[in-house]
């Protein structure tokens, strides 16, 4: 009879779970959120001997059963038995043997849960190497639970490790018979009347119903009786807690002398701390740090624009195709240029998304990640954030997309929040190809002091516009984001070790099928939307523009006339379609940065997606769909277009003006998505777009009068 089995696994961070979760679930993984809460849910099925099978749940790290995240707030409510969505039978706990007596912690807390468990002591290589010797009999007696030691990343040790699960699931999972600890003692009366409330519930469990019963599924009646236990009993959280910690620190300390031999404490971490002398040195660690990052953003942009190129190009080549080969008519056009025109604005991204976290992936490995969130801390809790957010506005120079997304790491509420609000302003790789045309059109190609390109210079003013106004408007905003919750900077330095490049590998992929499954879907949709915006427009207008060009187009006499005549025809049905009928409406409100109607449609359509603008407007001049292969005729219509009265569009006024309007706009549907999607609410990005857009044109304007 065939068995399928829920195991919970655990453990602190950076101890190797999630290698040992990959390791047992090879490919059958699956990655969601948990209900209510913008966290991964991991999931995956593993063969774990005969005809047994276990659904692997892969819970967030962390350090004890005192949740201070939100993702730790997830295992915690998994593990009490408090999310209706999983019910784990057992516990595969992961636990560091180089960092035994922290990981011991969290152990002792789950032993005493009463929950069967099965410990994984990972790390036995880097424990050797510091001259720690681990008595596994002998642990195994002391904590009374089965402890295999194993090394997922060379595969080591993962047959025991299925036989131990497979003898405990035949054997039906009992929980540990003893406790680590005596938790009565410590608030007996009120844990004897939980107990009695709720039958079978272990002493320990119950002093964690006092605790955090409020965030608990109990009905309403349940919640008054537990809040009476704890007033009639004069029951004290912050005590208990301090009183249960230092028990088990004295239970382990008794236990790591029975069966762990330790070298000199003070020659344990001589390797770490010589090369932290370089790397947080005051001058150098920031020398450094200027240097990671530059070749952090040297991958990003180089390494994945041959990617880039080749996904862009296939997708040309692939609604070249279907052009010639699907019959005329709209169904045909929504497909080519709405439905496959959206896929590839998605899809493009993926290289920057997959690089970039493969990158970062390899960083936390090495342990230099919590480095520079502890080198920037000092600048960025000036302006309301703290270290750990230096990462995110880092990556938001590659896309704002998985940028946003790594902010999840950041345990403060506000400066989460913060993070997630501020990253857009950092000049993503998508305004490149506008700030490429416009500082070509009215920056002259000169060098400044014999060897500094101009043109260089105005586009690192640009970035670094962006970054001034994200530490402005962070500090602004701190005033007005209210949160009662303190803010500690309290980070680990993990020791180094070599990269897990198979877990960088198995980062990058889970990281693009979410961007590709999550904001891809809102994606296409206003792909989709604003090709209808292009596409159709008032039904008397576009029939005039269409037996006007058909009378002309009679009368032609050769193909070039005819060739000009169909362009034009382009541009006067996209002038009068819904998206140009948008462009002249906004053209009043737009007319004091500098702006024509057209440029107000290249505005409309680059909320989509920025780069836009340069196809927006090689298709409004007339120069072909190809904006790439005729860039310097763009250029050259561009330069040459005038307004009614004959005077430039684009002198170095409207140009600047345009340049500072796309560092500062909200000009990305993905982002706006992915934002609703991490605050699980449409009031933060209505905000964001809202004052993005208020700042863009403020400061555009201001611009405009100082230079025209």
């Amino acid at each position: 009879m065939s068995k399928n089995i829920n195991i919970a696994l655990v453990g602190n961070p950076n101890s190797g779970k999630s290698s040992l979760f990959n390791v047992l679930t090879g490919l059958n993984q699956k990655v969601g959120n948990f209900p209510g809460v913008t966290v991964d849910k991991k999931t995956g099925i593993a063969l774990i001997g005969g005809n047994i099978s276990a659904n692997i749940i892969d819970l967030p790290g962390t350090y004890s059963l005192y949740p201070k995240r939100s993702d730790e707030w997830v295992a915690y409510k998994v593990l009490l038995n408090q999310d209706e969505s999983i019910k784990p039978d057992m516990v595969l706990l992961v636990a560091d043997a180089s960092n035994l007596k922290r990981n011991l912690l969290f152990c002792s807390q789950i032993i005493d849960l009463k929950i069967p468990v099965v410990v994984a002591l990972t790390m036995m290589d880097l424990a050797k190497q510091k001259g720690t010797q681990i008595d596994i009999p002998g642990l195994e007696r002391e904590l009374g639970v089965p402890i295999v030691a194993i090394n997922p990343r060379k595969n080591k040790g993962i047959a025991p490790l299925k036989k131990i699960l497979e003898f405990t699931i035949q054997n039906f999972p009992q929980p540990p018979a003893r406790d680590f600890i005596d938790s009565g003692p410590l608030a007996p009366e009120a844990i004897k009347e939980i107990r009695e409330m709720i039958p079978s519930t272990s002493s320990y469990r119950a002093i964690h119903y006092l605790i955090s019963h409020e965030h608990f599924s109990f009905s309403e009646k349940e919640q008054e009786t537990i809040e009476q236990i704890e007033i009639s009993n004069k029951f004290n959280p912050t005590r208990t807690q301090a009183e249960e910690i230092l028990q088990r620190y004295g239970r382990i300390r008794h236990v790591m002398q029975q069966t762990v031999v330790e070298n000199d404490p003070l020659q344990k971490y001589l390797f770490t701390e010589r090369i932290d002398n370089i790397l947080l040195h005051r001058t150098w660690g920031y020398v450094i740090l200027l240097g990671v990052l530059f070749l952090l953003f040297q991958c990003v942009f180089w390494v994945a624009q041959f990617p880039m190129n080749l996904i862009e190009w296939s997708f040309a080549e692939l609604s070249a195709w279907l052009s010639g080969v699907l019959p005329g008519g709209w169904f045909s056009d929504l497909f080519i240029n709405g439905f496959i025109a959206g896929i590839g604005g998605i899809v493009i991204f993926v290289p920057q998304i997959m690089i970039l976290f493969g990158l970062v992936t390899l960083l936390e490995d090495t342990g230099y990640m919590a480095r520079i969130s502890f080198l920037t801390d000092k600048l960025m809790r000036k302006v309301g954030l703290n270290g750990k957010s230096v990462m995110p506005m880092i990556s938001g120079f590659a896309c704002a997309v998985p940028a946003i997304m790594s902010a999840r790491n950041i345990e403060n509420k506000k400066e989460r929040l913060l993070t997630i609000m501020i990253t857009p302003l950092m000049s993503c790789s998508a305004r490149l190809p506008v700030y490429t045309i416009l500082i070509a059109l009215v920056i002259p190609s000169k060098l400044v002091g014999g060897f500094l390109s101009l043109q260089g210079l105005v586009m690192m003013a640009l970035y670094l516009l962006g970054t001034l106004l994200a530490l402005i408007v962070a500090w602004v905003m701190k005033w007005f984001i209210k949160s009662t919750e303190r803010s500690f900077f309290i980070l680990e330095l993990p020791t180094y070790r070599s990269p897990r490049w198979k877990n960088a590998v198995y980062t990058m992929i889970e990281k693009a099928r979410i961007f590709v499954f999550q904001a891809g879907k809102v994606i296409i949709v206003i792909s989709l939307l604003l090709w209808a915006l292009s596409t159709y427009g008032p039904a008397k207008k576009m029939a005039a523009v269409t037996a006007k060009y058909d009378a002309l187009m009679q009368n032609a006499t050769n193909d070039s006339t005819k060739s000009e005549l169909e362009k034009e025809r382009r541009t006067a049905l996209l002038e009068n379609s819904y998206a140009g009928t948008m462009g002249k409406f906004i053209e009043p409100g737009i007319k004091p940065l500098g702006y024509d109607w057209k440029i107000g449609i290249a505005l409309v359509t680059s909320f989509a997606a920025r780069e836009v603008f340069v196809g927006t407007m090689a298709t409004l001049y007339s120069v072909g769909d190809d904006a790439d292969e005729n860039s310097s005729t763009l250029r050259e219509k561009m330069h040459a277009a005038v307004r009614e009265d004959g005077t430039k569009v684009y002198t170095l006024a409207t140009g600047l003006s345009l340049m500072v309007f796309y560092v500062i706009a909200m000009q990305c549907m993905s982002t706006l998505a992915i934002v609703k999607r991490e605050t699980r609410s449409w009031k933060w990005p209505a905000i964001q777009f809202a004052y993005m857009t208020v700042l863009a044109y403020l400061l555009s304007f201001v611009v405009f009068e100082i230079f025209k």
